[in-house]
């Protein structure tokens, strides 16, 4: 699954019903229910499960049968179920048919079965009959959307939410077969995993049944109903696959017209991923659905489910659309392999999904379009999941989950950021030949079943021939924490020291990697070593040129160097790869935020990368530079040199570029260049705070506002109205909601601004399935952090009661963008003991900790940074 931005829902009640007991004072407080994993009591071998779904209506009924061995005598048994409304649940076993209770005895839905006498090991056959509720407006479950007045349904099982809809074995490391049907309204598209056997009139609806699908998890079973449109083609044969493969995208009414990208694309990205593995596509046809709330996409087996903007383009997408598209379509459509075929046996593996998919989406998107430079997203990823890495908080990418509650925190920004850079690293250090074949490997062992991180390591270790490069995955995959190499001269060599990069202030616990380090000199080869010591000589390093330390960018670490190394390595840093020039940024940003580094060595690089030929890297530095005012290290009386020295630096290449703002203008221009000019006009208008440039925005969008579109680019049409937003106030905000300028808003530092959209998010009138990702956001902006901030503090226990309280958890990051102590003291002593009990309070605690560190940096080096500024100014 790739989470762009995590929603969850949880219920907190236990339900109860016909067939069901509730739970007494003695069930409350037995010792052996389990919390995790479920006893090897029983095991299921096939489900059989019928739906009743009309999208219209809030509930669902469900027949679910499953086929399962008894492995010794029992009683009772645990299952899951999570507020299903039981009316009629039985056992069949030795030739006969028994009553069985079915009871929910906790909030993450563990169900008790109580048979009502001693069944012998054997073979049995569990039935229910229930109802449930769709979930509304909410991505978890069997999810219900109201789209210009028709109902949809969709499902979201990742990761326990497949108890919401029916009873079963709820964990990965069970797979059996599933044989699905839907009865929904006539003209209803119905969908699951399989293709469609054939349809019967059932009363005044109609029943779809679907064939018997592979081995799967619950986690990747579909159901999708709803008055959709559809696009059919089919993927033609490839070298692995001798027949087509039906493909079908999927999509709300209003989409009809967004389909043809996707019904053209996706079917490149599978032919690539077959020539990958070597294998064709392990499922019979393959549906891509759209859903307008889905916040990332899920890879359920033959029918990924996306976001409406991932998947679904218009006729203009830009490259960033098409980026987007690229790389999270292969990332699904990679699981269907390596996480739908393999699957990982438990939680504790989710990363052997995650981490592997995310690799493989940014390289097999980079290869269906090159163009696109897709996989310098991957480095980008992974150096920005350093930043949460290196908190003193944290969790390796491999770790033992022994509670449910716990199961959502493996899906951060460590499995997907860290561990795909860790894959990538490995992958470049062995080769890209001996890994594919570990992975070809892996497929092979474990088709249509499970695997275990270990079993990974085993086909890995079997291709490579080299063992100590399983020590070093192993190093990264199984502890957190950053290593940072530090590069001295000794001689005529270098020789590197690593320990944990830690923040100014935080003192990390010891630890040791073995790393897999590349360096290299000017065009010279690159030099690798696996740096197994705390203390190391490196190898000779031919070539002239300063040292580049992360020679292609894909090692997941950070470096220091001696200054006049610093310099030089500065110096060209315009000459070097994106990916290269990445690293550096990130390890000149990571010296500065550990205290080493001064802020003149970041300006310094800026005027350097601003002549960067990728458009992205030449203004990377200049915009961190833009927010240390909001980090509220530039003071009042050094502000006017901070914002001449921004413009100073950029406004050379703008003025090389061009700013006319009149739309088509730079037509002919490619997308990188249009980028690269809307990004300049927002660094030199913005935090540059040219006069000319905010004149001529100004202008040129009141005359849009007043109905000239041609005035004004919409490229440049966000930071118009930002800065209209700060020096007007409120007066402009509602003019600017009605023109679909709520992203603009939300970045004001004018509280005004801030006052009104707190107004506006919290009215009956505003969609409630936003209200929190938008306050969310809100924490992001400077004019309305305070009053969001108060208003989630206020409010959060009811939000947390009404299942709002794991979304928070997994969203939690977004309160490290505050600097307060008073932030992380509310943070700490109010609103994570409100969702405690619920879990996954992480990312909560992260931010207590990215506030703190904030706050701590602040005090250290706002003056000196403020200093720095005037200095250079003069």
């Amino acid at each position: 699954m790739r989470r762009l931005f995590s929603i969850a829902c949880v219920a907190f009640s236990i339900g109860t019903a016909t067939a069901q007991t509730p739970p007494s004072q003695a069930t409350s407080q037995e010792t052996t229910v389990p919390t995790g994993k479920l006893p090897d009591t029983a095991t299921p071998t096939a489900y059989r499960i019928d739906f009743t779904i009309l999208p219209e209506s809030p509930t669902f009924s469900g027949h679910t049968e499953i086929d399962a061995t008894l492995n010794e005598s029992a009683t009772k048994i645990y299952i899951h179920g999570r507020d299903l409304d039981v009316s009629e649940a039985t056992v069949e076993a030795g030739g006969r048919s028994f009553p069985i209770t079915f009871e929910q005895v906790n909030p993450f839905g563990l169900a008790r079965i109580d048979f009502g006498r001693e069944l012998p090991a054997g073979r049995i056959t569990l039935k229910f009959d229930y109802e449930g509720s769709l979930t509304e407006d909410q991505p978890s479950g069997l999810y219900r959307v109201n789209v210009e007045d028709q109902w949809y349904s969709w499902t979201q099982f990742q990761s326990i939410d497949a108890r919401a809809a029916f009873p079963g074995f709820d964990e990965p490391g069970y797979k059996t077969p599933f044989t699905v049907s839907i009865a929904t309204a006539p003209g209803n598209v119905a969908l699951s995993n399989m293709p469609q056997l054939r349809e019967e009139t059932e009363g005044n609806l109609v029943r779809h049944y679907f064939a018997k699908s592979p081995p799967l998890p619950t986690y990747l079973v579909a159901l999708v109903t709803g008055p959709f449109v559809t696009a059919e083609t089919t993927i033609p044969a490839t070298p692995q696959r001798s027949e087509p493969i039906p493909l079908r995208i999927v999509a709300t009414q209003p989409n009809a017209e967004r389909m043809q990208f996707a019904l053209e694309e996706s079917g490149p990205i599978v032919a690539l991923l077959e020539s990958y593995f070597d294998q064709a596509f392990p499922f019979p046809k393959l549906d891509q659905i759209g859903s307008p709330i889905m916040p990332g996409a899920m890879e359920n087996a033959g029918a990924d489910i996306y976001g409406d903007d991932i998947l679904l383009l218009a006729e203009d997408a830009t490259r960033d659309d098409k980026r987007l598209f690229g790389m999270v379509i292969a990332h699904e459509l990679a699981h269907q392999w390596f996480g739908d075929y393999a699957t990982p046996a438990w939680w504790d593996d989710i990363w052997l999904n995650e981490s592997f998919a995310n690799w493989m989406g940014y390289r097999i998107g980079s290869e269906w379009r090159p163009d696109l430079d897709i996989d310098n997203g991957a480095v980008r990823e992974g150096f920005d999941a350093m930043d949460l890495d290196s908190l003193t908080v944290g969790r390796p990418i491999h770790e033992r989950i022994t509670d449910d509650s716990n199961v959502d925190s493996a899906f951060d920004q460590i499995t997907y950021g860290k561990g795909g850079q860790v894959v990538a690293m490995i992958a470049e250090y062995l080769g890209d030949e001996k890994f594919r074949d570990g992975v070809r490997l892996h497929m092979k062992r474990h088709s249509y079943g499970t695997a275990a991180t270990d079993d990974f390591f085993a086909s890995l270790a079997t291709a490579a021939d080299d063992p100590r490069v399983l020590d070093a995955l192993r190093s990264f995959v199984d502890q957190q924490g950053v290593p940072l190499i530090t590069l001295r001269r000794e001689g005529d060599g270098y020789v590197a020291t690593q320990q944990p990069y830690a923040h100014l202030g935080t003192t990390p616990e010891p630890r040791q990697w073995i790393v897999p380090l590349c360096v290299r000199r000017g065009d010279a080869e690159r030099v690798c070593t696996l740096l197994d010591q705390p203390r190391m000589a490196l190898p000779a390093v031919p070539g002239d040129g300063p040292l580049i330390p992360n020679a292609g960018g894909q090692g997941y670490y950070r470096f220091d160097l001696p200054s006049a190394d610093w310099n030089a390595l500065i110096a060209t840093a315009d000459t070097l790869p994106a990916g290269e020039a990445i690293a550096v940024a990130d390890s000149l940003w990571a010296g500065f935020r550990s205290g080493r580094l001064p802020v003149e060595s970041l300006v310094a690089a800026a005027h350097v990368f601003a002549s960067h030929p990728d458009h992205e890297v030449s203004v990377e530095i200049g915009q961190g530079l833009a927010r240390l005012k909001d980090q509220g290290l530039i003071s009042e009386a050094a502000e006017p040199a901070w914002r001449a020295t921004i413009a100073d630096i950029y406004r050379p290449a703008l003025q090389g570029l061009g700013s006319d703002l009149a739309s088509g203008t730079y037509a002919e221009d490619d997308s990188d260049r249009r980028k690269l000019r809307a990004d300049l006009i927002d660094l030199v208008a913005g935090a540059g705070a040219d006069a000319e440039l905010r004149t001529r925005l100004l202008t040129a969008l009141d005359a849009y506002l007043a109905g000239d579109h041609d005035a004004l680019d919409p490229a440049f049409v966000g930071t118009a109205a930002r800065i209209a937003a700060n020096e007007r106030g409120a007066a402009f905000a509602a003019q600017a909601l009605q023109q679909n300028m709520l992203g603009a808003l939300t970045q004001s530092d004018n509280p005004e601004i801030g006052q009104f959209l707190m107004t506006t998010l919290t009215s009956d009138s505003f969609p409630a399935q936003y209200r929190l990702s938008a306050l969310y956001e809100l924490l992001g902006s400077p004019g309305a952090r305070d009053a969001a901030f108060a208003y989630l503090s206020e409010n959060f226990g009811e939000l947390a009661g009404n299942g709002g309280g794991i979304f928070f958890a997994r969203g939690g990051g977004a309160f490290g963008q505050l600097c307060t102590a008073e932030a992380a003291d509310t943070l700490e002593n109010t609103m994570i003991p409100a969702v405690e009990g619920a879990g996954g309070t992480l990312s909560l605690r992260r931010s207590v900790e990215r506030i703190r560190n904030c706050v701590a940096f602040r005090g250290a080096k706002a003056e000196s940074v403020s200093e720095a500024f005037l200095s250079i100014a003069e």
